[in-house]
């Protein structure tokens, strides 16, 4: 399914944005007019999606490794809380 203008809006802000701030999400309010929560939500949605992927590789890329980075951290520490 082709990507809604929200989709590439959220994906083009998120490039020009890559790092997590209080003035991001200020920012998220007032270009996106939608709540940082709801914003990563969709932006979390995107990661896979093929259409998103052709939008922006490098930005996707970006994303899906700090994803799996995440993935791995917390799945170490469940490890070693359990022993």
């Amino acid at each position: 399914m082709a990507l809604s203008d929200r989709d590439r809006s959220i994906l083009d802000f998120e490039a020009r944005w890559p790092r997590h701030s209080a003035s991001k999400e200020e920012a998220i309010r007032l270009e996106l007019t939608m709540a940082p929560a709801r914003y990563y939500q969709l932006l979390g949605r995107l990661v896979d999606d093929r259409d998103a992927l052709a939008h922006d590789p490098l930005l996707l890329h970006r994303l899906r490794r700090q994803r799996d980075g995440r993935v791995r951290t917390t799945a170490a520490e469940a490890l070693s809380a359990g022993r």
